[in-house]
C-alpha cells in the first residue's frame, strides 16, 4: 500500500470550506476526527502527503492537550502559515461544539421522550462504528510491520486488560529479540522541510502563548471583579 503524495494547494477560501465540513462532521472522539481528516485532507484533497500527516501524527500524540485540534492546527499552518493554522484549530472546534450544544440542550428538555431516547440510542451506534472503522483505517496505513504491530498490542494491553507495564517492557525486549530489524533501505526517508529562522519560532511561540493566556487572565479579571 504506497504512500499518498501532496499534489496541490488550495485557496484560502477553499481551506475555510473543508474545515468547517470537518468540523462539523467530526464525531467519535479523537479516533473518528483523525481518520476524517486523513481521509478529506490526505486522500481527497491530497493537500498534505500521507508521510508527512502521520509524522505530524505522532508528534501530536506526544504533545499534551487534544491530538486531534493540534494536527488540525498542524495541517492548516504550512498551507496558509497563521492564518490557516488559526483557522483550521477554531473551525475544527467551533461546529463541533455548536451540534454538541443543540444536542445536548435537546437531551435536557427531551431526553426522557421513547422517541428521543431511540434517536440518542441510534446516535451512540454510529459514533461507535465511527471509531471502530476509524481505528481501522488509521492502522492500515501506519502500522507497516511487526515493530508496529507489537507497539499496538502493548497500547492495547495496558488500556483493556491492564497489564502491570514492567511486563509490558519485558514484553517489548523479548520482541526486540526475537524480531529481526528492519532493514536501513526501508526505513522511511527523514521528511526534508526547510530550516526555520529563529526569529520566526519566537514569533511563532509568542503568539500561541498570547493565545493561551489571555483567556485565563480575562477570565482570572471577570470571576475576580464578581467575588
Amino acid at each position: 500500500m504506497g504512500m499518498i503524495k501532496a499534489s496541490r494547494k488550495p485557496t484560502f477560501q477553499e481551506a475555510l470550506a473543508v474545515w468547517a465540513k470537518i468540523g462539523v462532521l467530526s464525531f467519535g472522539g479523537p479516533a473518528g476526527q483523525i481518520a476524517l481528516m486523513h481521509r478529506v485532507l490526505v486522500e481527497e484533497q491530497r493537500w498534505i502527503a500521507e508521510e508527512r500527516f502521520l509524522h505530524a501524527l505522532n508528534f501530536c500524540m506526544l504533545l499534551p492537550g487534544p491530538e486531534a485540534m493540534q494536527l488540525a492546527t498542524y495541517v492548516g499552518w504550512p498551507l496558509h502559515r497563521t492564518a490557516g493554522g488559526l483557522t483550521a484549530g477554531l473551525l475544527f472546534v467551533l461546529p463541533g461544539a455548536r451540534v454538541v450544544l443543540a444536542l445536548s440542550i435537546a437531551y435536557a428538555f427531551y431526553g426522557q421522550l421513547p422517541l428521543v431516547e431511540i434517536a440518542f440510542l441510534g446516535i451512540k451506534a454510529a459514533v461507535l462504528m465511527i471509531v471502530v472503522e476509524a481505528l481501522i483505517r488509521v492502522a492500515r496505513r501506519a502500522l507497516r510491520g511487526p515493530h508496529h504491530v507489537a507497539i499496538a498490542a502493548a497500547f492495547i494491553a495496558i488500556f483493556f486488560f491492564a497489564v502491570p507495564f514492567p511486563l509490558i517492557i519485558a514484553g517489548a525486549a523479548l520482541l526486540g529479540f526475537l524480531l529481526p530489524r528492519p532493514p536501513i533501505a526501508a526505513a522511511a526517508a527523514p521528511l526534508r522541510e526547510p530550516p526555520v529562522l529563529l526569529s520566526c519560532t519566537l514569533q511563532t511561540a509568542a503568539l500561541w502563548l498570547a493565545i493561551w493566556m489571555v483567556p485565563l487572565v480575562l477570565l482570572s479579571a471577570i470571576l475576580g471583579s464578581l467575588t
